[in-house]
């Protein structure tokens, strides 16, 4: 696939930004009626299958952190996360965007990923109201 193609991608379907590839186990966490449908879709397209929800019982190759500021604790949320996770995996922390409700300090992120012994590697815009954060967990 050429680079121009890559782009494009990117551009309609933003879960191609995210990094996921097709037969991941991908888990998402926080599911609410304000999430982004459409960058939903997007991974569930991307990895050939439907995301797993909170009651899945088994490691998951990446997490989907959906999180606002009045979810609880985001360090205990994020160390959650990281015992469901295959070793190497990543979790994808998605916090509303700056004046959006439940926007959280990028400060606060930064110290709850440090807290729970996450690198965090990225952030970037992955849709109209959210922004991506990707953390990685430590390899155990």
């Amino acid at each position: 696939m050429s680079a121009t193609a890559d782009h494009a991608e990117e551009r309609t379907n933003p879960a191609a930004r995210l990094g996921f590839e097709p037969g991941q186990v991908v888990q998402e966490i926080g599911f609410d009626d304000d999430v982004d449908q459409d960058l939903r879709e997007g991974i569930e397209s991307t990895i050939g299958q439907e995301l797993v929800d909170e009651e899945y019982d088994d490691v998951a190759d990446a997490v989907v952190l959906w999180f606002r500021d009045d979810d609880g604790d985001l360090t205990d949320a994020l160390v959650d996360s990281i015992g469901l996770l295959e070793d190497g995996g990543n979790i994808w922390l998605l916090t509303p965007k700056t004046g959006r409700d439940g926007y959280i300090e990028p400060s606060d992120i930064n110290d709850a990923a440090q807290t729970a012994g996450l690198s965090q590697t990225k952030s970037i815009s992955v849709a109209k109201d959210w922004t991506g954060t990707r953390l990685a967990a430590p390899k155990r």
